[in-house]
């Protein structure tokens, strides 16, 4: 039995680009960068070795992550990984691997991730702010229990 499950974290190398399908399903296409720490054998000093993977989500999770998610953000994708073939111009096989995300969970508040990247959708697509805690006074009568 073979499973196909992938879990990475990372920061996203590009604002996220939403398209959709001809059924109108979104789809969101971005780009994980994850690190890798290992020694240069040349020098032998540790460093950080980015590497990119690309991951799509599907639906309506597609949609809501696009206007939240920017360059930077960190990020965690759970999914499965999906290779995809074709020819190229020159007749040449090509492919490549995505994760096919089912899972991405925000590792940082949507405000940082638009700090530290803004791009021109992001005064656009702020979330909706959070409802005001309830007065103290609300619960400063007696409860009969």
């Amino acid at each position: 039995m073979a499973v196909n499950s992938v879990s990475i974290t990372g920061n996203l190398t590009r604002d996220p680009e939403l398209k959709a399908t001809a059924g109108g399903t979104g789809v969101l296409s971005m780009g994980v960068a994850v690190n890798e720490r290992r020694k240069d054998p040349a020098t032998g000093e540790w460093g950080d070795y980015p590497n990119y993977v690309d991951c799509v989500v599907f639906g309506n999770r597609a949609e809501a992550l696009a206007r939240i998610l920017a360059r930077g953000s960190k990020v965690a994708v759970h999914g499965r990984l999906r290779q995809d073939r074709w020819q190229d111009q020159d007749g040449r096989n090509r492919s490549r691997i995505e994760v096919v995300a089912d899972e991405v969970d925000l590792m940082q508040r949507s405000g940082e991730a638009r700090a530290a990247s803004p791009s021109p959708t992001a005064a656009q697509a702020s979330p909706t702010p959070a409802k005001a805690a309830p007065a103290d006074d609300l619960y400063a009568s007696d409860i009969p229990f």
